[in-house]
């Protein structure tokens, strides 16, 4: 008898609920021939919010140089570009050989911790996080720790419980900001504080950036993304970033990683990465003509973003409806593309979040994802995506208030 074929036993602790059984429930509704109202993936183009011009004819205007394989790199324009973005930022000594090209930052952050774990090796990973993160490590052979952020202050990460969780194990911090799913901005001084713990411990940093322009401040009220690496140029940090929300080309599945730092301490490390660059023969080369394109035209998004426009107005309306919802509470996100509330368990039964936004697919047909989806320890919260015009985003208010009604207490 043929046994069964079955997952690596290294699979079994990862998870990535993002796109799991919730996803594969909302296809099983709609082949029933019902529709689901999605808010549980930041993808601009599903709901009209498409790449600048400039930035599509980048890729169009080289598709006939984009046949064979580039450097494993990346492309130099492209890699060029990028340093001198950062340059332009206060990151000093990334030179385009400092740079890598890859397929959306999910598979750079693949990449990075591939080159850097051994079984038992240890990873400072917020919580709650992007769970790419957390999964990544889980695969690698690492162990995810991870550290508080403080919900009643704006989301910010808790410092001391940082330095509390390093050990002889911990090789890397990881900082995602502005966060995702909190929608949080970090301070300078929580920054700053994070760097120095970094700098105590001899750890890597890898800095996640991939919303730095999605900020939603005003005149009045600026709100200002402070690249990691330009706040400590005596740290190896990696920062990554890429099109895929900044410029709304998600499905260019084009981004980048740049080193900075004292390069020398980590050049073992990064021949590992550059090993694991040239496995995969070079990225998709057609988006990497995008690169320098979009980052010319750096300011598109924001118009989008700021009072009156689309993104600022769809995320000001969806947090009024969610905070009007008794029983729900949410911090208002100064950046990034979602809405991460609270579900007050004194008034609300919800004592698993995961079944609970299973029956609210099931029952109302909108799909979102649950908090400890993104490993966080309680089982309180919930992830909306705000993408959607103003009317689909009250028509999701209206679903998950008809749907809690029927959970108080």
């Amino acid at each position: 008898m043929t046994s069964a074929l079955r997952q690596a036993d290294r699979l079994r602790t990862v998870r990535y609920d993002i796109r799991g059984p919730l996803l594969r429930r909302a296809r099983e509704i709609e082949a029933a021939g019902h529709e689901v109202v999605k808010l549980n993936i930041g993808n601009p183009a599903a709901w009209g919010l498409q790449a600048p011009d400039a930035v599509v004819q980048g890729l169009v205007k080289h598709i006939n140089d984009a046949e064979g394989y580039s450097d494993a790199r990346g492309i130099l324009p492209a890699r060029e570009a990028v340093a001198d973005y950062y340059a332009g930022r206060g990151v000093v000594g990334v030179g385009p050989d400092q740079v890598m090209l890859g397929n959306g930052v999910s598979e750079l952050i693949v990449m990075t911790l591939q080159a850097l774990l051994d079984p038992g090796d240890q990873v400072l990973v917020p919580s709650p996080d992007y769970p790419l993160w957390t999964g990544a490590v889980r695969l690698s052979g690492g162990t995810a720790v991870h550290y508080r952020c403080v919900e009643e202050d704006g989301w910010q990460p808790d410092v001391a419980d940082v330095a509390a969780k390093v050990t002889p194990a911990t090789k890397a911090l990881v900082i995602i900001n502005p966060n995702n799913p909190t929608g949080a901005v970090y301070s300078r001084e929580t920054l700053l504080a994070l760097l120095d713990v970094a700098r105590q411990h001899s750890l890597l940093v890898l800095a996640d950036e991939i919303y730095d322009h999605i900020l939603f401040g005003s005149p009045d009220a600026p709100v200002v993304h402070e690249h990691a690496a330009a706040l400590a140029p005596d740290l190896v940090v990696l920062t990554m970033c890429g099109l895929s929300k900044n410029h709304r080309a998600a499905g260019f599945r084009s981004a980048w990683l740049a080193i900075s730092g004292p390069r020398e301490r980590a050049a073992d490390y990064l021949d590992g990465l550059e090993l694991l660059a040239n496995m995969r023969m070079c990225p998709n080369v057609p988006a990497q003509h995008a690169v320098a394109a979009a980052l010319a035209d750096r300011a598109s998004i924001d118009p989008l973003l700021a009072p009156g426009g689309r993104l600022r107005e769809q995320r000001d309306h969806a947090l009024r409806r969610l905070n009007a919802i008794p029983g729900v509470s949410c911090v208002e996100p100064r950046g990034a593309l979602y809405l991460f509330a609270k579900l007050d368990r004194s008034v609300l039964d919800v004592d698993d979040d995961e079944a609970l936004v299973m029956d609210l697919l099931n029952a109302e047909h909108l799909l979102v994802t649950h908090g400890t989806g993104f490993n966080l320890p309680t089982p309180d919260h919930l992830r909306m995506v705000f993408l959607a015009p103003v009317e689909v985003l009250d028509d999701a208010a209206d679903r998950l208030e008809r749907f809690l009604a029927g959970r108080h207490r």
